[in-house]
């Protein structure tokens, strides 16, 4: 018994119970392994190849949008990325898997459609969703980098021009020795006198 435990007992007060503990938002390490996981659940043949190739591409976009997740902050579309790893697409694989496979594709389920027809619609809605959410992601890269160009073009000009700084002579600089040959005759023992 806690020290704690006995002055509550001795003076009536009922011990108060424990914060329950504050649940941290997932690493990009830990969604990586989320994607693993769900690799690994349609592996080996466990899924038809339809199901198969479409998980590949949700989990392929999902991985590349991982590392840029920072340029989203705390978005709806980062959540989204988030959730898709975590909850989303190991749910829906989760929910086929856990029907028998002859029933799961042949049996209408819901408006004359198997289960197996409801996965390919679920992994094709999150397979176009998180398309959206990578091509937004990339935009704002884009859309930074035609700033940075426009910025420059207005500095210096078009790279066809050769630019357009206009330095002028500085105290720091010499001015090229033009020596006895001009400026374009080679140096000694190079074809030189």
């Amino acid at each position: 018994m806690a020290i704690g435990d006995f002055f509550a007992r001795l003076t009536g007060r009922k011990e108060e119970p424990e914060p329950a503990p504050i649940s941290r938002p997932p690493t990009n390490d830990d969604l990586l392994a989320a994607l693993v996981r769900v690799e690994e659940l349609v592996a080996g043949g466990a899924v038809p190849a339809v199901v198969a190739s479409r998980v590949g591409r949700v989990v392929r976009v999902v991985r590349e949008t991982i590392p840029r997740l920072g340029n989203l902050g705390g978005s709806a579309q980062a959540y989204s990325v988030m959730a898709t790893a975590t909850d989303y697409l190991p749910e829906a694989i989760g929910g086929y898997l856990r029907l028998p496979r002859q029933w799961a594709d042949t049996r209408p389920v819901d408006r004359g459609k198997t289960s197996l027809m409801i996965l390919i619609d679920q992994l094709d809605l999150l397979a176009a969703t998180m398309d959206k959410v990578f091509d937004a992601v990339n935009r704002a890269d884009a859309a930074a980098l035609i700033a940075h160009g426009r910025f420059l073009q207005e500095k210096f000009g078009t790279g066809s021009t050769g630019g357009g700084l206009a330095l002028g002579p500085t105290g720091s600089t010499p001015p090229p020795d033009l020596g006895p040959s001009g400026p374009l005759a080679p140096p000694p023992g190079r074809g030189g006198k």
